[in-house]
């Protein structure tokens, strides 16, 4: 049950960081569209992506060491994250 959980949270933390990637033209691109977002958000944009892919091989890890209580933790905290990301109201 660890191992699919584990499994099932890494195909999450790869859609959130296909997400991420997909999405990032609207915040750093060159259009009309774009916000023209500063430096300081594309390195936080930057580590949330690498996050989302750490934390799957960070799951396994500690699955492997014998935690897996801390691995499932772990490898599911960027999809929460992003489920308390979507509450915030929108600024407008």
């Amino acid at each position: 049950m660890v191992k699919f959980l584990l499994v099932i949270a890494a195909i999450a933390d790869l859609a959130l960081a296909a997400l991420l990637v997909g999405v990032s033209g609207f915040l750093f691109g060159s259009g009309p569209e774009s916000m023209h977002a500063g430096v300081l958000v594309a390195v936080a944009y930057a580590a949330a992506v690498i996050a989302c892919l750490a934390a799957s091989i960070a799951g396994f890890v500690f699955n492997r060491r014998g935690k897996a209580g801390a691995g499932i933790v772990a490898a599911w905290l960027p999809v929460a994250g992003a489920l308390v990301a979507l509450m915030i109201p929108a600024p407008y």
